[in-house]
């Protein structure tokens, strides 16, 4: 097989493409600003307000497996494409609350075809990123899965103000729109580089990029990885971080209103802080696996997510304890979207990156279910500590499943 020599400046483009269908995606995880709004104004529980959210990130989860499967086969533009569709239906029936203020209606609106969409978009972003960036894959799939943690910097405030202008269905309508259109552009961006690709550079990564080449890592197909411990106990791993970190996107925007008695565009803030380091923290998170080892960056930061988690309600007294606690928990999430699918590529290639990335994610939706279970903790103790401690338990458990998986030579 030949090898083509493409000059670094043209993949710059991918990870654009990849960026564009991570902010929409993130644009359905900042789910946070309509629940007061639909317990308030709609008169629904904080359980059936968070449910939709919840079906969605289950969906999402399950989707990436046959979606990894087939952007593999055919190329991820095609794929990305679908989702973009989907994006837009989803959402314009969302925008009918108006007509069908049911729970029901808006887990099968928003919980399914949103989710379905998703699974679809986000399976293509870091197997193309990675494929493109062999000598810098921390930081490739990290700055192409950034927008998912941007998006809440702008799209949390903002959402406030298009709900208090247009209501709930009002703000779902119009998203359908834009989310969409931003959509098609990222999915007909994002392509996999040519066979035979490869990067030659006259720094000195070069040297490491010669040597990953002379002894690659060997591609596992999805029917060998699903037998092997390995994935196992990545999955459970992924499952309690994650856990942890949908808790934080959805209860802390409730947590700064109800207990500190902020105002929603104050609270927003938290929110927004958050978001900062999920977003901005990924390619730095990227960098830093890149030069001391996926592992290790991973074990420091769920240590710190963790006892961040259990210590909240004690700590977060005020809007500025708030924030700080709301910026560490950040880049916890930001560690478990950039770092999960290049651990798996380091450790079973890069060919069915995918599916096996997708199989793996597929536990994304177990862990969600922690997020629901705070919110019926709450709903049962009227406290927002027996979910925030909740979560900070999965993440140590998902911790110490990392430190075995170490053992076993994944760095």
């Amino acid at each position: 097989m030949i090898s083509k020599n493409i000059a670094i400046s043209n993949r710059w483009i991918i990870l654009l493409g990849g960026f564009l269908l991570s902010l929409m995606g993130g644009m359905s995880y900042s789910w946070g600003s309509f629940i007061i709004p639909l317990v308030n104004n709609w008169g629904w529980t904080t359980m059936q307000a968070t449910l939709p959210f919840t079906i969605m990130i289950i969906v999402f989860a399950l989707t990436m497996i046959p979606a990894g499967w087939i952007q593999d086969k055919v190329g991820p533009k095609k794929v990305a494409v679908w989702g973009s569709v989907l994006f837009f239906i989803g959402y314009a029936l969302s925008g009918m609350l108006k007509w069908i203020p049911n729970p029901a209606w808006l887990v099968f609106a928003y919980g399914l075809i949103v989710g379905i969409a998703c699974g679809l978009t986000y399976s293509c972003i870091a197997p193309a990123a990675r494929k493109w960036y062999p000598d810098h894959p921390g930081f490739a799939v990290s700055a192409s899965v950034m927008g998912f943690g941007l998006a809440a910097i702008v799209f949390s405030p903002l959402k406030r103000i298009m709900i208090n202008l247009w209501d709930v269905n009002g703000t779902l309508m119009a998203l359908s729109i834009f989310v969409s259109l931003v959509s098609l552009i990222g999915a007909l961006i994002i392509q996999n580089p040519p066979d035979g690709y490869t990067v030659f550079t006259s720094n000195i990564s070069s040297k490491k990029i010669i040597k990953k080449t002379a002894a690659p890592v060997e591609d596992i197909p999805p029917k060998q990885f699903i037998k092997r411990k390995e994935f196992y106990i990545l999955w459970t791993s992924l499952a309690m971080v994650i856990g942890g970190g949908l808790t934080a996107i959805g209860l802390i925007p409730a947590y700064a209103e109800v207990v500190l008695q902020l105002s929603p565009a104050v609270a927003a803030s938290a929110v927004s802080a958050y978001a900062l380091t999920n977003g901005f923290g990924r390619p730095v998170i990227g960098l830093l696996s890149d030069k001391y080892g996926t592992m290790r960056v991973m074990v420091i930061t769920y240590t710190i997510q963790a006892a961040v988690f259990i210590a909240l309600p004690w700590v977060a007294v005020n809007l500025w304890l708030l924030i700080l606690c709301s910026l560490l928990l950040g880049i916890g999430y930001a560690t478990t979207f950039a770092l999960f699918p290049v651990l798996v590529a380091s450790g079973f290639g890069s060919k069915y990156l995918g599916i096996n990335y997708g199989l793996v994610f597929s536990s994304f939706g177990i862990g969600a279910l922690t997020s629901l279970l705070g919110s019926w903790l709450h709903d049962i103790t009227g406290s927002y500590s027996p979910a925030f401690i909740l979560a900070g338990v999965t993440t140590v458990i998902g911790l110490l499943l990392l430190v075995i998986l170490r053992r076993e030579k994944i760095k």
